[in-house]
């Protein structure tokens, strides 16, 4: 079996698959002014758009680690969340908080899907 690199740069690549499975790295925002809601739906969307170009979709989502610079924004994480997430089709998910590489950014998504 080979692997597959999905937008791949110098130091990681966006995707990796291999055998049935696709490995996503931490999915940031773009736009590091906006609040929670709109980075997480930013968040999202690279991860709707990785898993695409994968092959998948969010309903074959097996687990989720997520990361929030301030705890304090969970209720308003899962929010957006909810909204996204496919009902009777959610995965495992752990979600804590962290310092994050940018003082402005307020979540980073990594998920493990199948194909």
């Amino acid at each position: 079996m080979s692997i597959t690199r999905i937008d791949p740069g110098p130091r990681l690549c966006e995707a990796s698959a291999f055998g049935d499975r696709m490995y996503l790295s931490g999915m940031i925002p773009e736009d590091t002014s906006l609040d929670i809601t709109g980075q997480v739906k930013q968040a999202l969307a690279e991860i709707d758009s990785l898993l695409a170009k994968g092959g998948s979709d969010k309903t074959k989502i097996l687990s989720a680690v997520i990361w929030l610079s301030d705890i304090a924004d969970f209720a308003a994480m899962n929010k957006v969340w909810d909204a996204w997430a496919v009902p009777g089709q959610t995965p495992a998910r752990a979600t804590v908080q962290a310092r994050l590489n940018d003082p402005n950014m307020k979540v980073e998504i990594m998920v493990v899907a199948a194909i």
